[in-house]
C-alpha cells in the first residue's frame, strides 16, 4: 500500500485552517467518501455550509468529487491520506504561519479529545488490547538530520503495517500520533548552522 501524502502550500494551509474544513477533511479520511448532506448531519452543521467548504478544500486539492454521486448530489472523498508541511516554507508568510499555528493547536485539541474518549472506555476492551494501546514516551539525542532519518524509518514501519490486519475480524483501526519536541525547553535554542 502506498499512502498518498501531500505537502501543504501556503494557500492550502490558509484554506485548511478553518474549524469546519479541518473537521470535513478528517471525516472523509476516517469514514471514506460521503455527500455534503451526510457530512452535515455527522458534523451537526448545514449542508449549504458543508458544500461551500468542501469546494474550498477541492480548490486546493485536499478533497475531490468522486463522480459517483446521484443526480445533483456530489460524493466527496479525501484526495490524500495524510498531509504535512515544513515550517521553514512559510518563514516569509505571516498569514500562513498563523494558519499553521491554528492547525497545530486544533490537532492537539482533537488528540486530547480522542485520547480522553479512549481512557473513558479502555477498561471495556480486552486485556490484549489494553496491554498494547496507550501512551508511551522516549528520548533521543539527535541532530536535525538524524531526527529526519528517524522519522523516515518510523514512516516506513507504519506504512508496512497500514493494512496488515485487513480482513481479520480482530483487527481495528488504530490512531498513531507522533510528536517531536525539545526535552530541555529551558535551554537556549541551538545556533543556526552556517550555509
Amino acid at each position: 500500500m502506498e499512502i498518498r501524502h501531500v505537502e501543504l502550500t501556503a494557500e492550502s494551509v490558509k484554506v485548511l485552517a478553518h474549524p469546519l474544513r479541518s473537521r470535513l477533511l478528517s471525516a472523509l479520511r476516517r469514514g471514506g467518501p460521503a455527500t455534503a448532506t451526510a457530512l452535515a448531519a455527522q458534523l451537526r452543521t448545514n449542508s449549504g455550509a458543508t458544500s461551500y467548504h468542501l469546494r474550498r478544500l477541492e480548490a486546493v486539492g485536499l478533497v475531490a468529487d468522486t463522480g459517483d454521486g446521484r443526480g445533483k448530489e456530489r460524493l466527496w472523498a479525501a484526495s490524500t491520506e495524510s498531509h504535512g508541511w515544513r515550517n521553514s516554507a512559510f518563514a516569509d508568510d505571516e498569514d500562513a504561519r498563523t494558519a499553521i499555528g491554528w492547525l497545530v493547536r486544533d490537532y492537539q485539541h482533537t488528540y486530547d479529545q480522542r485520547f480522553t474518549a479512549w481512557l473513558d472506555v479502555a477498561d471495556t476492551w480486552p486485556a490484549a488490547w489494553q496491554d498494547v494501546l496507550g501512551l508511551e514516551d522516549a528520548w533521543v539525542e539527535v541532530t536535525p538530520e538524524q531526527l529526519q532519518a528517524l522519522k523516515a524509518e518510523i514512516d516506513a514501519v507504519v506504512l508496512r503495517y497500514a493494512e496488515a490486519g485487513k480482513g481479520d475480524p480482530r483487527a481495528r483501526r488504530i490512531a498513531l500520533y507522533r510528536t517531536s519536541m525539545p526535552l530541555d525547553l529551558e535551554l537556549d535554542p541551538p545556533a543556526a548552522e552556517e550555509p
